[in-house]
């Protein structure tokens, strides 16, 4: 069997079948396989007929067809079904061939897969590919990490199907050593999270607070859309709220309230609490999919716990204005924290991020993609240890001009009764960063009081650290110091 095949994809679902139909239309030889073999003949009798792509029945047969350096791509279920795959493969393979992850994989275990592959002779990478069905067939954004000697090998590949952006650019590139494109994969859904979320708490303030129909808000995100809101997420809302039933009604509101996730939003935040880096606004966003589901709950409760009745009497056109700003406002702060993970991840791991790059990557195909992302670039591009993304004088001024309008938003939420919880922890994250005076010092009291957790003073150097007898009936003894 001669091998022709540029690369093998492992995993035939939607995303498989269109990332191999991207390949196909930009010159490479893909070969297709799934577990169920039978799916390999229905795409190549149906999606793939009249294409270039090749069927294995069986892991021999395919690896037979792939030219060296082998490349191997698993668009398969994160978790035991990559191990089991990768044990399937290893035997087949040869030292310096290559396995790829493009699943949402937990990047802890990409850094596992990534030593024990590479101690066989072998490369691994882990990639984050975004964008969905449409995105993988038409340019995903794809975010590569793994083994360094691999990325020259798949490179080709990856930056020919990935979105581009204005100039041509591609929404890829290589990210960094083992984990690190499955962390930012990672990060980019915990965004999107926080995004989705403050959006449907713009679109809570116009439909229950100003008693707005579908077709006005419809009217509203396609002027957002037009301006710095300009993005994906903001463009697909408009088309929802525009989006009539069978019957002529709005869709949306045929809808229940209760919203599904699967674990990436969770991820972020497990990691962010490993790291130690606040990203309140994507925390509030997963619970409040989690609030959202207790639906049986909260109708019970809606009948027993009062509050107001959460009609806004403000001028509608002026206050639309201002959930913009707290949109925007809200926005910064999201990409801000999510930033700060990244940072904090890179000195964990030791991993070299391009954050100006990563923006970049974001830019076209994934599902966060927006004109604010070229912002964000500009950022670092001027400077790319920017300690903070609020710190660069563009954000800085969008906030300072936001900040009326997002109080004012947040405070009336607040008197109205209506939910705002992604909106009220940004602003709360905004204002805690910028006090350079906080409460901990009586938190640390506090903790020194019941555990002889000791403290530090502002009269003494960092570093020195101090246990008070706060009730004359405690000991001389200090609790050890560390941070969890």
């Amino acid at each position: 069997m001669q091998p022709t095949a540029d690369i093998a994809v492992i995993g035939l679902a939607v995303m498989g079948q269109n990332l191999i139909l991207n390949m196909n239309d930009h010159g490479f030889t893909v070969v297709a396989y799934n577990r169920t073999v039978s799916k390999v003949d229905d795409f190549l009798n149906k999606e793939a007929k009249g294409t270039r792509v090749l069927g294995a029945r069986s892991v021999p047969e395919m690896i037979a067809l792939l030219k060296k350096p082998r490349r191997v791509m698993l668009m398969v279920k994160a978790g035991k079904a990559v191990d089991e795959f990768i044990e399937q493969l290893l035997p087949h393979l040869e030292c310096g061939d290559i396995i790829i992850d493009g699943g949402n994989s937990l990047y802890l275990d990409t850094i596992r897969r990534t030593q024990y592959v590479e101690s066989k002779g072998l490369l691994y990478i882990g990639t984050g590919v975004s964008g969905g069905e449409e995105g993988a067939r038409r340019g995903p954004s794809i975010m590569p990490g793994g083994s360094p000697a691999a990325w020259p090998h798949v490179k080709p590949i990856f930056q020919a199907i990935a979105a581009k952006v204005a100039d041509g650019s591609p929404c890829c590139d290589w990210v960094g050593e083992n984990g690190a494109g499955h962390f930012v994969k990672m990060v980019h859904n915990g965004i999107e999270y926080g995004d989705m979320q403050l959006i449907c708490e713009a679109y809570h303030l116009m439909s229950a607070g100003l008693g707005m129909t579908p077709d006005e808000m419809h009217a509203v995100f396609a002027e957002w859309n037009q301006g710095e809101l300009d993005s994906y997420l903001v463009e697909i809302t408009r088309d929802i709220l525009g989006f009539k039933d069978a019957d002529g009604q709005p869709l949306v509101d045929k809808i229940l309230d209760t919203a599904g996730q699967k674990g990436t939003g969770k991820w972020t935040v497990n990691a962010s609490m490993d790291l130690g880096i606040p990203i309140t606004l994507i925390g509030e966003a997963v619970y409040s999919r989690c609030v959202s589901a207790l639906k049986d709950e909260r109708v019970v409760a809606g009948k027993k716990l009062r509050g107001p009745k959460g009609k806004i009497a403000s001028d509608r056109v002026k206050f639309v204005a201002d959930i913009r700003h707290a949109l925007y406002a809200s926005k910064i702060v999201s990409y801000a924290q999510g930033y700060m993970l990244m940072r904090e991840a890179a000195k964990e791991y030791k991993w070299n991020l391009n954050n100006g790059g990563i923006a970049l990557m974001w830019r076209g195909g994934c599902i966060i993609r927006s004109a604010f992302l070229g912002r964000i670039k500009e950022a670092f591009d001027k400077k790319p240890k920017l300690t903070n993304l609020m710190l660069d004088d563009f954000f800085k001024q969008a906030l300072k001009e936001c900040q009326r309008a997002w109080r004012n938003v947040v405070a009336t939420a607040a008197k109205k009764g209506i939910p705002v919880p992604a909106f009220s922890a940004a602003l709360a994250f905004y204002d805690g960063y910028r006090s350079a005076r906080l409460p901990a010092n009586l938190l640390q009291a506090q903790r020194d009081y019941f555990g002889a957790h000791t403290y530090e003073r502002i009269d003494q150097p960092r570093g020195q650290f101090f246990h008070t007898n706060w009730t004359g009936r405690g000991g001389a003894v200090a609790s050890s110091t560390y941070t969890v």
